[in-house]
């Protein structure tokens, strides 16, 4: 027994090792997964912190201390040479105060308050910071709080104030980095109290202190230091003009904090509490420039969104490096063409004249060179330019496009997918039911046409075509289309047909948008950005920034080439008469006409130079142009007239292949409608065309002397053969009642006339045009236009209905 129980007593001792060993063992398995995994989770995290959290902010504080105003500088008319145009400066109530003159007091009371630790740490405070987080996973809140002065300075420049997590570490992540690459203690204290906010739209301390004080900083004491710092908390609570006594107790509260971090003694704390506060606005140093052109606008607006993106920061911030930096912009416009331009909307004497309206007609107009997208000239209204940073209706205004958007989210993208070309037949008819919606328009003259082609439907602007092409294209491929190829910020509620075939987008389009659009045209597909400058280069004349967007290939030569052949007939035939510039250069384009007649547009392009121009009341209400006609036509035709004397007159160009492959779209056929008496003589007789399986239905005319014998409709359902398109009105001849002889006329009266009566017209069939061996489309030509244009719309310049008579109409459905 006693061997056994040693035996036994081994085993339990081997059984309880083997048991520690394997749990030491275990132990040491997770311990190592653990330590591996959190490896791998810091080496994932800083690869996420490298390429999330640090990026976007390429900024130093010496971009904001250079002190120099920014020059837009434009080309000297035929030279490469650029000369100054316009130097930027500040509009805001902000006066630059170097850290040198800023009072100590000042520094030492929002250090206290705001992050007393701020000499200690490089950019963030780790105690506060883990408070924060805590103080949130437990509150479940998102105010994290925590942030030192240098966060505060990132989270004010860059404008990131979103209550995230993301955000926050962002915001820690940037604020050791800026730290790290030299942006020392002074400096960010100096950029911090000449950026921050401090009410009634006073940005810095140097125009706080003048607004409340009526001082200079450096004349500031302790209690009134104090008092400033205070606002910045909040400016609407402790804005001493409206709650002295907040901004009182809060001067107090950091007086204290100051009292305890030892920058203050008790004595200092109490005389400073004791001071009485005399708040005394002062007079604003805010520079007043003269008023900048809607170009240098333009070009400022444009480049403080380039340095936005660039360096990672907010507007606000961009335009405060704007104008202090010194940078050179160099902008896009040609002097000679921007003077035309400048010649008729800076008079209002040549704004054609409105009735029914007490506002001034304003207009605005874009001028882009084919190729590059470089915007030569622009105008964001008419008459003489009242201030500056006004709302451009050029490039920020955006209205409802109408007709003049089909070239573009309709005609040209169906060209190029192959579903239509220029001789492509559509009815133009009251009764056709598209595929993928119960809405159909009516054409704006109230009347249909029949079968006719493409050319015809864009020269006379027939929303009932534009309506069907849009239904074979999809509103999907043309929402796709106007926003990944050309560009235009479009609402979501703009994928739908009304929007895309008439133009009624939600929002509407800019003037600058519609320009950068139809510029495709005359530069064979490629649609560029239209830009105001070319780049931008910082107070030593180095490249920051090379304005070059990326061009984007919006449809083919071919397209671009068929496209602008039918938008020249109709400038030439159609309901762009009014801009037609004769034989001074060829002209193509698209009017447009908004809901109620509120907008009125013609976006056209010559050889040269791609303009697009506005025209409407700022309080959107329906425009009468005296004398009728669309007033954008007539003011585009003013201006490039002007820009065009002088050029050599050219063509557009062509490419070297313009075939197209056949699409004949609606088959149609002669249909003839007879009228006869008994005999077989015809008393009537209509002829027309129509698609084929259409039903057309006919009432019998009454002929004097003639009673019906046959039924009094008929209906032919048109077919292929045109000998089977018949239908026929029998007629019996009433016996004659005796004709009383002039004498026994009543008094005033005569003898009927003989024959079948006037209104029944004799019309000869429309020939079906036999298309080219070669399948390109058929180039209208004389007498296929059968009226000279003419400049005037109607007298009451309301729809968009053709300013000439291009076409001789034939029947476009029964006469009888």
């Amino acid at each position: 027994m006693p061997r056994q129980g040693v035996k036994i007593a081994k085993a339990g001792v081997r059984t309880i090792g083997g048991i520690i060993s394997l749990a030491i063992k275990t132990l040491a398995t997770l311990l190592l997964i653990v330590i591996t995994t959190g490896a791998i989770f810091a080496c994932i995290f800083v690869l996420y912190v490298k390429a999330n959290l640090t990026e976007g902010l390429d900024i130093s504080l010496d971009e904001f201390t250079v002190s120099l105003s920014s020059v837009i500088y434009a080309k000297v008319p035929g030279s490469d040479t650029y000369e100054e145009m316009t130097q930027i400066k500040t509009t805001e109530y902000r006066t630059w105060v170097d850290y040198e003159d800023i009072p100590e007091d000042m520094e030492h009371a929002l250090v206290a308050v705001e992050d007393k630790r701020f000499y200690k740490h490089h950019g963030v405070d780790w105690y506060r910071t883990v408070g924060a987080f805590a103080n949130m996973f437990l509150s479940m809140k998102d105010n994290f709080g925590g942030s030192t002065i240098t966060q505060q300075l990132i989270k004010n420049m860059t404008g990131d104030k979103e209550a995230t997590v993301q955000r926050k570490l962002t915001e820690i992540f940037r604020a050791l980095e800026f730290e790290k690459n030299g942006n020392d203690k002074g400096r960010i204290i100096e950029w911090y109290l000449n950026s921050v906010y401090f009410g009634n739209m006073r940005y810095g301390i140097g125009a706080a202190a003048n607004y409340y004080f009526g001082k200079e900083v450096s004349e500031l004491t302790l209690a009134e230091s104090a008092s400033i710092v205070g606002i910045t908390n909040n400016p609407s609570m402790y804005d001493p003009y409206q709650n002295r006594a907040a901004n009182k107790n809060r001067q107090e509260i950091i007086l204290n904090l100051m009292l305890a971090e030892g920058y203050i003694s008790q004595d200092e704390c109490a005389r400073a509490k004791s001071e009485r506060l005399v708040f005394k606005r002062g007079e604003d140093s805010v520079y007043t420039p003269e008023n900048y052109t809607w170009f240098d606008e333009a070009v400022i607006s444009d480049a403080i969104e380039a340095l936005s993106e660039l360096k990672g920061v907010d507007s606000r911030t961009a335009s405060a490096m704007l104008s202090r930096g010194g940078y050179q912009i160099y902008s896009t416009i040609d002097l000679d063409v921007q003077a035309h331009v400048d010649q008729i909307y800076q008079n209002l004497e040549e704004i054609p004249e409105t009735t029914g309206s007490e506002q001034q007609l304003q207009s605005a107009i874009v001028i882009v060179e084919p190729g590059s997208g470089n915007i030569v000239a622009l105008s964001g209204g008419v008459g003489e330019k009242e201030g500056n940073r006004l709302r451009s209706r050029a490039t920020v205004m955006r209205r409802p496009p109408g007709s003049s958007i089909k070239p573009l989210s309709v005609y040209a993208p169906a060209m190029d997918a192959g579903l239509i070309t220029p001789d492509t037949k559509y009815d133009d008819a009251p009764d056709i039911a598209l595929s993928g919606t119960d809405w159909y328009p009516h054409n704006d003259d109230g009347g249909y046409l029949g079968v006719i082609d493409i050319r015809r439907a864009i020269v006379g602007s027939r929303n009932t075509i534009s309506a069907q092409v849009l239904d074979r294209l999809t509103p999907a491929a043309s929402y796709r289309f106007m926003r990944d190829k050309l560009g235009f910020d479009l609402n979501v509620y703009d994928e739908d047909y009304a929007p895309l075939a008439l133009g009624q987008l939600t929002y509407g389009a800019t003037v600058r948008e519609m320009a950068a659009g139809f510029n495709m045209f005359v530069s064979e597909g490629v649609r560029s950005e239209a830009k105001t400058f070319t780049k931008i280069c910082d107070a030593n004349g180095d490249v920051i920034y090379e304005n070059r967007p990326q061009p984007t290939i919006a449809i083919s030569g071919t397209t671009a080439y068929w496209m602008t052949n039918v938008l020249r007939d109709a400038v030439r035939y159609g309901t762009g008469g009014g801009a037609s510039l004769g034989d001074l250069m060829p002209a193509a384009g698209k009017t447009g006409t908004a809901e109620d007649n509120k907008d009125r547009w013609f976006s056209g392009f010559t050889p040269y130079y791609t303009a697009v121009v506005w025209t409407g009341y700022d309080q959107p209400e329906a425009i009468k142009v005296v004398g009728g006609g669309n007033p954008a036509a007539n003011i585009w035709k003013k201006v490039m007239t002007l820009i065009h004397e002088d050029l050599p007159y050219k063509d557009f160009p062509a490419p070297a292949n313009t075939y197209q492959p056949p699409v004949p779209g609606i088959i149609q056929a002669d249909y003839t409608v007879i009228c006869m008496d008994e005999t077989g003589a015809i008393l009537g007789e209509e002829k027309g065309v129509a698609a084929v399986g259409k039903a057309l239905i006919f009432t019998a005319p009454a002929f004097e002397g003639y009673a019906l014998a046959s039924g009094a409709t008929a209906t032919i359902t048109v077919g292929e053969n045109p000998n089977r398109n018949l239908a026929v009105f029998r007629y019996t001849k009433l016996e004659p009642s005796p004709t009383p002889t002039p004498d026994e006329l009543p008094p005033g009266e005569t003898a009927p006339p003989d024959g079948p009566p006037d209104w029944l017209p004799s019309i000869s069939p429309t020939p079906t045009p036999t298309p080219p061996a070669t399948g390109e489309p058929t180039p209208p030509e004389p007498p296929y236009y059968t009226q000279e244009p003419r400049e005037s719309a109607p007298p009451d310049g309301g729809s968009e209905q053709p300013e000439t008579t291009p076409y001789a109409s034939p029947s476009a459905g029964p006469m009888l």
